[in-house]
């Protein structure tokens, strides 16, 4: 499933967002086309096309870029986003079931509630001793953090072991701690 995503600041300085996708369901000819779209990190609209043949989405992906394009929305570029990186600290050096539980939820969680706003989307997610690390990219990276916070305690993920951190794109060494304050140093390993 190809998603395109898009953006622009409006009048009132104001990160929007559009993005599409198409989506086909176990085999099936017919799929449905999705445009998605809103202000970043705030829950988006969604308008559907059902019973969309491949060759016809290619035609509402090109509309869709032309639309974006005369409104003044494009792709922000990798680089120029940023890491939202959420960890927990685990009582093992390797993480226990109960860990691994937690990762599959917390990442469940986030993907969802961060896509459906615009904030970002779930990279990877992978342990380290005593720590287990959830990357974010996001072009919003100040309104993810606010975001991460509310889903884990909606969740009701454990917020009380959580710290969360902000790196360039570029640069995952130089994250820092924005969660919780006063920051302590911050390492992914």
């Amino acid at each position: 499933m190809a998603i395109i995503r898009t953006y622009r600041l409006d009048e009132k300085n104001e990160l929007q967002f559009r993005e599409a996708w198409y989506q086909q369901f176990d085999d099936e000819e017919l799929g449905q086309f999705v445009i998605n779209h809103g202000t970043v990190g705030h829950m988006s609209k969604t308008n559907e096309v059902q019973d969309v043949k491949a060759e016809r989405a290619d035609e509402l992906f090109a509309g869709f870029l032309a639309t974006c394009a005369e409104d003044g929305f494009a792709e922000i570029p990798t680089e120029e986003q940023s890491w939202v990186i959420v960890q927990y600290a685990l009582k093992t050096v390797e993480g226990t079931e109960r860990d691994r539980y937690m990762e599959k939820k917390a990442t469940e969680a986030l993907t969802g509630h961060l896509a459906w706003r615009g904030l970002g989307t779930v990279e990877s997610s992978d342990f380290a001793p005593r720590k287990l690390n959830i990357r974010v990219l996001s072009p919003a990276p100040k309104l993810a953090v606010a975001a991460v916070k509310v889903c884990i305690r909606d969740a009701k993920l454990d917020f009380t072991k959580m710290s969360v951190g902000t790196a360039p794109y570029d640069n995952l060494e130089a994250v820092k701690m924005v969660h919780p304050m006063p920051a302590k140093p911050f390492s992914l390993s």
